[in-house]
């Protein structure tokens, strides 16, 4: 019993099952309106608190990332190129997630949803959005809760602390000191989420019947089918291309990392798993002990696929058609926020709220994946972990191949310089 009292995603599925049959207990009943007024107001107290940390665990999370990266000075090329690799990864997986939402989204019942206004942003262009990515103010985007230029400042303010060096040390030592007090009213908001969950998927069933059901099923089997096929397609072609591996080898290779990381549902606790991995497939010690690490903080291309196919559901959901521009504002958001979410607990959700926030959707959406998230972190951080193997691979070959040059040329110098 007190294992189960301390699995916290085990009371979210608890939850989420006892959330549909009080759902269905209502409807049956006649009562929907008792659950609407009396049982969704606790579950709107969780989402308004959510609403709350995500701008200052955004903000101070990213700004500690950004000021450890100061050490890529010391490791040139080796750095830029891992990092460089992760976004660009990062954002091939979030767009792969968006193009299977899509395709499935026919599937997904729109709800009937009670105090909810909504209106569609007005379409924007693309420069406009590139724009909007820069702030003019340092507040009002903290007060509006607009992601992508919350992002932009805390870089800013990371690139600030480093280029300051020494004079710099308050305000780092104030940041680092504000992200642990931020952290621990996260972790006492996270701690409620069973029974916020309860509160927020009773209405929905009771008002929706069993429909959302089935698309909760269709949910998670487009979240998978776009994880492996990211796996199976992208690192393939990447490690084949640029790292000079064969494919096959390489899912081979990363297996084991992968169900440690798919039954652990932690990037970190695979770290050692990973190595022993990395190594095995022939890369370089010293690049796999900064990549993987690197990776395992910033790395998220499993997320970023969650994100986007959550994003097109939830829309779908509340019967919300999203325009090309928030499509790419999505894909921004998920591909920067992957830095500043890493590591914090329930980093799923609240990366989650912030991309639906970016394009002005419903956050209440949360509540109709919340109790199945468990289930798309195992895939989710599996992925995650294999493309921080690939990144080791084919880090690994670059310098290994570059240092080759290097040798070769030096050695030719030194002959010219003999004769």
């Amino acid at each position: 019993m007190q294992k189960i009292k301390g699995s916290l995603p085990l009371q979210i599925f608890l939850a989420l099952g006892l959330g549909i049959v009080a759902g269905l207990i209502f409807l049956a009943a006649g009562a929907t309106d008792f659950t609407v007024n009396y049982i969704k107001p606790f579950g709107t107290i969780f989402l308004n608190l959510l609403k709350f940390i995500v701008v200052p665990i955004v903000i101070t999370s990213i700004v500690q990332g950004v000021v450890s990266l100061s050490d890529i000075k010391k490791v040139g090329t080796i750095g830029l190129r891992t990092i460089i690799y992760y976004f660009c990864t990062t954002a091939i997986a979030i767009t792969i997630g968006l193009l299977f939402a899509n395709l499935f989204k026919g599937t997904y019942k729109v709800l009937q949803t009670s105090d909810l206004s909504y209106e569609a942003a007005e379409p924007t262009s693309f420069m406009d959005t590139i724009v909007n990515i820069f702030p003019s103010n340092l507040f009002q985007p903290m007060v509006d809760s607009t992601m992508l230029q919350i992002i932009v400042i805390a870089i800013f303010i990371g690139f600030g602390i480093i280029i300051a060096g020494e004079k710099s040390k308050v305000f780092k030592d104030w940041i680092d000191s504000s992200y642990e007090v931020f952290m621990v009213i996260m972790k006492g908001i996270i701690k409620v989420t069973p029974i916020a969950v309860f509160c927020l998927i009773t209405p929905v069933v009771a008002e929706n019947g069993p429909a959302v059901l089935g698309s909760l099923a269709m949910v998670l089997l487009t979240a998978y089918l776009a994880y492996f096929t990211h796996a199976l397609i992208t690192y393939s072609i990447a490690v084949k291309t640029l790292g000079h591996m064969d494919p096959i080898k390489f899912i081979k290779g990363a297996f084991p990392a992968f169900l440690f990381a798919f039954s652990s549902t932690s990037s970190i606790a695979t770290l050692p798993v990973s190595l022993e991995c990395a190594e095995k497939m022939g890369a370089r010690r010293d690049v796999a002990s900064f990549t993987l690490p690197l990776g395992a903080t910033i790395n998220m291309d499993g997320t970023a696929i969650y994100q986007g196919v959550c994003a097109i559901f939830i829309a779908s959901c509340f019967g919300i058609q999203l325009t090309f521009s928030q499509m790419i504002t999505i894909v921004l958001t998920a591909t920067l926020a992957s830095v500043g979410t890493a590591g914090t607990p329930g980093a799923g959700m609240i990366m989650l709220a912030m991309v639906l926030q970016s394009v002005g959707l419903p956050v209440e959406g949360i509540a109709l994946v919340a109790g199945v998230d468990r289930i798309f972190d195992m895939g989710r951080t599996g992925i995650n972990v294999v493309g921080d193997l690939s990144a080791a691979v084919i880090i690994s070959d670059y310098e290994t191949r570059r240092e080759a040059r290097e040798a070769k040329a030096a050695a030719k110098a030194k002959e010219k310089a003999e004769a």
